[in-house]
């Protein structure tokens, strides 16, 4: 089953991570898990943005044509999973300076089933009201860094307290990731694309 971590990583992420760990699946069935879960934010964003709109305040909802909502959606897929696959380059990357050896498969499915709450959140975006999205947001992303923190001395095979550091450097690019990947957004949305809204 392509998504059996996931209940564990919510009930019990320890014993999920020693899981993970022993079974190392292969490099495909973490990128089938990386594409799938990306999937959730974007479907769910196409269809607020196409069909549902996204209230900001107390006007009415704001809403894009379909093909704007599915060009936006399209970016943030591809977004998303080149965020993810930056993300694993980077903790392998920086591995070496931790007494640590991963192969990409192990960096993947650690960046992999981190992010994973991150991306669940997608599903907000059924319920477009822009504070429940943020609160839940910010929740997805705290229990994410809490999955990188737990999971990284047992991926990685390092001690606790060295551990708690290399995970302090990952969630710190894994912040500057989201941040780019913000702006990029904002690039592409206001480079007079062409935007349509729908009244």
């Amino acid at each position: 089953m392509i998504l059996n971590h996931i209940w564990g990583l919510y009930t019990a992420p320890k014993k999920e991570w020693q899981t993970i760990e022993k079974r190392h699946e292969s490099l495909t069935y973490s990128m089938v898990h990386i594409l799938t879960i990306a999937l959730i934010p974007a479907i769910c964003g196409y269809y607020a943005a196409a069909h549902i709109g996204w209230s900001i305040g107390a006007g009415d909802p704001i809403k894009l044509t379909e093909s704007n909502a599915l060009f936006m959606s399209v970016a943030m897929y591809f977004g998303l999973i080149l965020g993810v696959f930056s993300l694993a380059i980077l903790i392998q990357w920086m591995a070496k300076t931790f007494d640590s050896k991963p192969d990409f498969t192990q960096s993947l499915e650690l960046a992999a089933y981190a992010a994973t709450p991150l991306l669940m959140a997608g599903l907000t975006a059924l319920f477009p009201v822009l504070w429940f999205v943020v609160l839940a947001g910010l929740a997805a992303l705290c229990y994410s860094v809490y999955l990188l923190y737990s999971g990284v001395p047992i991926m990685m095979n390092i001690p606790e307290e060295k551990g708690f550091i290399y995970s302090s450097s990952v969630v710190t690019c894994g912040l500057v990731l989201i941040v780019a990947l913000m702006a990029a957004s904002a690039i592409v949305f206001n480079s007079g694309l062409g935007v349509e809204y729908v009244s």
